[in-house]
């Protein structure tokens, strides 16, 4: 097994890169207004020892103040040539060191590929104020003018947020996707009236067709959003082949006989490299089929007593429109609460997905038209968002349902890592109105999209390539969907867990280069308006911000004696209440009026710039001192 970078063998004859040093699900939940950007998880702070944050050195010294570290020398990009005509490249943009922001790059007979163009969500504890982190097209922009197309492989966000931000950074080429996921692609576009048309071509699976210089084959793929599928590159050596998200179809661990059609027929083929989703490489055996799911909703759905509420995934169509369809059978009605579940049933409706009698989905404000017994509600906020339908539904604030004793509600996800303690609230808030639970650890009301071991093994031994890339995963699920397929039998020398950024060049369909360098891969941000580069500075600043607050000065300086015209004012935001911190304050002006007065003894004219910079590091200290709190401290001095 291959952990990339390695030592990389002598590249083919020239393919040589030119020695240059290296520089550096998913919920459906809607887009915030027209912004675009990308970033690297910043630094996380540690341990408290001290406020060394920007110029608050909290030391003391002689002399001038330190300003900080020297800045660090910005390498080139690793940008290496394009690839001999005997070799086969992949590189991984994103989506093989976390679960989101999916890019992967696939080079053959002198032409690009990219498969997906996602993004990932960001907790507000590591970057405070980014709205979204993006692959590093970078590589992708040099390299343009021998992009012939983008396949989205479905469209869940993370494999389509990206791109509104992205496309015209690489020439906006043609789109190759599915009839639900171009739709769904195009009414996102919708909230980003100002960026370039895209170009989007439906393609069925089963549909073999020419971009540029090679010949393309699409093949579906089993998911939890319907029109998923794996793309099949062809190259002169085999084919490269990319599942996307994945799993199986099965009874009991062994797949239908529709599964066993589309891998056999891809077992037929030739293969060279091989890329499947690790999301679940963690779990061994076979993931719950979603038609249990379904079963057992149909149950819930025919046999409780009062009203239902029922929230998941806006993505999961195919267990809504399920959902719709058993209640209309039923003679109940439906409501839709949340934007994401409205949006997306009407994409259903377009797509032919759903065909629904009108009177079947009623509004909240109808609610009590029905009796109890006869209401199904369909219901944004399983994860326990706080601004979503079902949170607001739990906590009395929605205007149209309050809860009663004889509700039952059926939260139909899983609960995505990083969001227990909300969903722990959520669930504590529905108990307080007395209802009734159901959720996935006490039935089976919720199956994941992506395949555990058994079904990941599996697949990689009827594709059967010569090399394989464990993608879409956290590094540690990569590397167990690296460890799993090995212990069944596949060499270790085959395998390559990647990092992003590595460059994977296949030699005449038999050897590996892997490049020592690797294409800029960290991460763009999306932060207001502005798409860039992780601008480390301004996220550790917001950081410094929501933990300690800040404490700002205000003085006035008679430029010609450095003494200070009058007591200065104090402003604290996020540090201390002002009004029971008397004495802190009191000590703190006479601190303020020594430094400054000690600073510019001596000095003329006044040099207000090295006052700041030693005001703000005697400060820090002194702050840090009595509250064991290491605000950010900015002296604002006016001369006269």
């Amino acid at each position: 097994m291959t952990s990339a970078p390695a030592p990389a063998p002598a590249p083919a004859p020239g393919n040589a890169p030119a020695p240059r040093p290296r520089s550096e699900g998913p919920d459906q939940r809607g887009p915030r207004p027209p912004h675009s950007g990308n970033r690297n998880r910043p630094p996380q702070g540690g341990n408290k020892r001290g406020p060394s944050r920007g110029n608050n050195q909290a030391r003391r010294t002689g002399g001038r103040p330190s300003h900080g570290t020297p800045p660090t020398k910005v390498l080139p990009a690793y940008l290496p040539e394009a690839p001999a005509a005997n070799v086969v490249r992949v590189v991984p943009l994103g989506g093989v060191e976390e679960v989101g922001r999916n890019m992967f790059t696939v080079e053959a007979n002198g032409d690009i590929f990219v498969f997906d163009v996602g993004f990932q969500f960001v907790s507000e504890d590591s970057a405070p104020g980014v709205d979204y982190i993006l692959p590093n097209t970078k590589y992708l922009e040099e390299n343009q003018h021998r992009v012939r197309g983008v396949f989205i492989t479905h469209g869940h966000l993370d494999h389509i947020g990206g791109i509104p931000f992205l496309m015209s950074r690489f020439g906006n080429p043609p789109l190759y996707t599915q009839k639900l996921t171009s739709v769904m692609i195009q009414r996102r576009q919708e909230e980003y009236p100002d960026v370039p048309a895209l170009n989007i071509v439906e393609v069925e699976v089963g549909q073999n067709m020419t971009i540029g210089n090679t010949k393309v084959q699409f093949f579906p793929v089993t998911h939890s959003i319907p029109d998923s599928m794996g793309i099949a590159i062809s190259t002169p050596y085999g084919n490269v082949v990319v599942t996307g998200d994945l799993k199986l179809d099965h009874d009991n661990g062994i797949p239908t006989e529709k599964e066993k059609k589309v891998w056999g027929a891809l077992a037929a083929q030739k293969n060279l490299f091989f890329i499947a989703d690790s999301t679940n490489a963690e779990r061994d055996g076979f993931s719950m089929p979603e038609r249990k799911v379904h079963d057992t909703l149909e149950d819930i759905i025919k046999t409780v007593q009062g009203r239902l509420i029922i929230g998941t995934f806006a993505s999961q169509f195919e267990r809504i429109v399920r959902i719709i369809e058993i209640s209309e059978k039923l003679g109940k009605k439906v409501v839709a609460e949340g934007r994401s579940i409205r949006t997306n049933l009407e994409i259903a409706q377009q797509t032919g997905l759903l065909t629904v009698k009108k009177e079947t989905v009623i509004s909240a404000q109808d609610i009590n038209d029905y009796p109890p017994d006869k209401i199904v509600i369909l219901s944004t906020g399983a994860q326990g968002e706080e601004f979503a339908a079902l949170m607001r539904i739990a906590t009395k604030q929605h205007k149209s349902i309050q809860l009663t004793p004889r509700d039952t509600i059926v939260l139909s996800s899983s609960v995505i890592p990083g969001n227990e303690i909300a969903v722990q609230k959520l669930k504590d808030n529905l108990y307080r109105n007395g209802a009734t639970l159901i959720h996935y650890r006490s039935s089976d009301v919720h199956s994941t999209g992506h395949g555990n071991t058994g079904e990941l093994i599996w697949i990689n031994q009827q594709v059967n390539a010569k090399f394989f890339m464990p993608a879409y995963g956290y590094y540690s699920m990569t590397s167990c969907h690296a460890k799993a397929v090995e212990q069944a039998g596949r060499p270790r020398d085959s395998i390559i867990v990647a990092d992003n950024g590595t460059v994977i060049d296949i030699i005449d369909g038999e050897t590996l280069n892997v490049h020592k360098e690797k294409v800029p891969s960290a991460p763009l941000i999306v932060d207001g308006f502005a798409i860039g580069d992780m601008q480390e500075v301004v996220i550790r600043d917001r950081q410094a911000l929501s933990k300690d607050g800040m404490f700002v000065i205000i003085a006035t300086v008679n430029l010609k004696t450095g003494k200070l015209r009058k007591s200065p004012d104090i402003i604290s935001r996020g540090f201390v209440y002002l009004r029971e911190s008397q004495d802190l304050l009191n000590q703190a002006r006479l601190l303020i009026k020594k430094t400054v007065e000690d600073s510019t003894q001596g000095m003329n004219p006044v040099d207000l710039d090295y006052v700041k910079n030693n005001l703000s590091d005697v400060m820090a200290g002194y702050l840090f001192a009595r509250t064991n709190k290491a605000p950010m401290v900015i002296p604002v001095l006016i001369g006269v």
